[in-house]
């Protein structure tokens, strides 16, 4: 008959870190920077998930935009979050540098910075949020909660 865990085993499993994969083309971000950024919004969320972080050309980007959302065009991000049978969250997240490069120009902030600011919003849309498109996009609570992240790890 199998034993019921300890609370001392839960919180040690609590402490396990996640697990995050980082691949795809080189960016101006390092796997370890990928690791440490989405590690603060799991731990912030207080939320267990294993985590894939694909860096993906404008193409690919534009491939992936329009097979499973009906956009022919690249996009920032995407975001794909598969719940496991035993309640385990399995988030694979796609960023495009090529269009970071676009929107740090526009925002005049570095490449680095407007990267990290799209992993947290990747791993927040895996984790179930979501805002509103057009002007108030930036006035969303995801938003507000995606800036206090970036204010933290950069």
């Amino acid at each position: 008959m199998p034993t019921r865990p300890t609370k001392a085993a839960s919180r040690a499993r609590a402490r396990t870190p996640p697990v995050v994969v980082v691949t795809g083309r080189p960016a101006p971000l390092s796997p370890r920077t990928v690791i440490r950024v989405v590690r603060a919004v799991l731990a912030g969320e207080r939320q267990e998930a294993m985590v894939s972080i694909n860096f993906v050309g404008s193409a690919r980007m534009r491939s992936l935009n329009r097979e499973w959302k009906g956009a022919d065009r690249p996009t920032d991000v995407l975001a794909f979050t598969l719940t496991q049978p035993h309640g385990a969250l399995v988030g694979d997240l796609y960023v495009c540098p090529a269009v970071a490069r676009g929107y740090a120009r526009d925002h005049r902030v570095a490449l680095r910075t407007e990267l990290c600011r799209l992993v947290i919003h990747a791993t927040l849309h895996a984790l179930g949020y979501d805002h509103p498109e057009g002007v108030d996009r930036t006035r969303s609570p995801m938003w507000r909660k995606q800036e206090r992240y970036l204010a933290w790890v950069v």
